[in-house]
This record gives C-alpha cells, sequence and structure tokens, in this order.
C-alpha cells in the first residue's frame, strides 16, 4: 500500500483567485480603499451583534427582575 503523493504547492483556494484577479484590475490605492471598506463592513455587522446579544440580555434580566 502505497502513501498518497504530497504536493509541493497547495492547491490555491477560491480567495487566492479572486485576490489575483483584484491584484491585476486595481490599483494598489483602490485595492486599499475596498478592504479598509470590507473591514469597515465587517465590524460594523460585529457591533450590531453585540448590540442585538447586550439588548437580549437586558431584556432578559428587566423580565427576570420583574417576576
Amino acid at each position: 500500500m502505497q502513501a498518497a503523493p504530497v504536493r509541493a504547492t497547495p492547491i490555491p483556494t477560491f480567495t487566492d483567485a479572486l485576490r489575483a484577479v483584484e491584484s491585476l484590475l486595481l490599483s494598489s490605492g483602490q485595492r486599499t480603499a475596498r478592504r479598509n471598506a470590507w473591514t469597515s463592513v465587517q465590524e460594523d455587522r460585529r457591533r450590531a451583534k453585540d448590540r442585538v446579544e447586550a439588548q437580549r440580555v437586558l431584556e432578559q434580566t428587566f423580565t427576570t427582575a420583574r417576576l
């Protein structure tokens, strides 16, 4: 029984392929701006999720305190 051959280079992911296309189509400044915008979107989503969780905890605490 032989072991499967090991690849010297990993198979590129879809994200890697998109980044390669991005580097061909966009200038450095545009790439930086797009990545900064995406990071901002992700941070906004995280803060929104935290707000929803905090609201849920407050409502649960208030309901428990009233009983």
